[in-house]
């Protein structure tokens, strides 16, 4: 991290199992986020990525070679068997990483929340972490090649249980993990996100039904 000039401040955080398993969801703001997320967070960590991923160099092989789990968000048929193969690693053991607002924000807020990591919880029976991040579309901006150096805060919330859960209470673990997430995003000094505003449109990433109603209105 120092070699590409980031300055890295981590906390709070939570006490973990290292051994899992979890699914961590984390905001979603740089390319340069991966890095952190390996780095910084204390488990064996499998992603769950954009399939336009496995195209770039080295990075797409390595993710590939450790067995993450890429889904084609174009192809629903293809992104739900992708879904269960994370569901079934996580199952058996495994802890995977997905960044549920399914694309890059532009400003560092948090914006609303796809499904899929929720329903893979609720269906392994295993804890959600919020994972917050701050400051590393400064560093490695969207559409940016050019890293600049500066300050990279991240926050590990505790873990949020699905036991007892169902596919009908989907929404609402999203707005309870989301609301944990934005509230450990403001203590970190981000701008944290629309709370009423929680889960995305289906194939609409970073777009919530209170977002186009907005946007209708206008």
């Amino acid at each position: 991290m120092r070699a590409a000039g980031a300055r890295m401040k981590v906390g709070p955080r939570a006490t973990l199992d290292p051994h899992g398993p979890y699914v961590f969801v984390m905001n979603h703001q740089s390319m340069f986020d991966i890095a952190v997320a390996f780095s910084y967070i204390p488990v064996n960590l499998r992603f769950v990525a954009k399939k336009v991923l496995k195209s770039i160099p080295f990075l797409g092989w390595y993710m590939w070679r450790t067995g993450m789990v890429f889904v084609d968000r174009g192809n629903r048929g293809q992104a739900l068997r992708s879904l269960r193969r994370a569901g079934a690693q996580v199952r058996a053991g495994a802890t995977i990483l997905a960044y549920p607002e399914g694309t890059r924000s532009t400003d560092g807020s948090v914006l609303p929340f796809k499904k899929g990591p929720f329903v893979v919880a609720i269906e392994a029976g295993v804890p959600v972490v919020p994972v917050a991040i701050d400051g590393s579309h400064k560093l490695l901006p969207r559409g940016g090649f050019n890293l600049r150096p500066g300050e990279v805060r991240l926050a590990i919330g505790e873990p949020i249980p699905t036991e007892g859960l169902s596919q009908r209470d989907v929404e609402a673990l999203i707005r309870k993990v989301r609301d944990a997430l934005i509230d450990l995003h403001v203590t970190l000094g981000g701008l944290g996100g629309d709370k009423q505003d929680a889960v995305a449109l289906p194939g609409k990433e970073g777009i919530g039904a209170g977002r186009r109603r907005s946007r209708e209105a206008a």
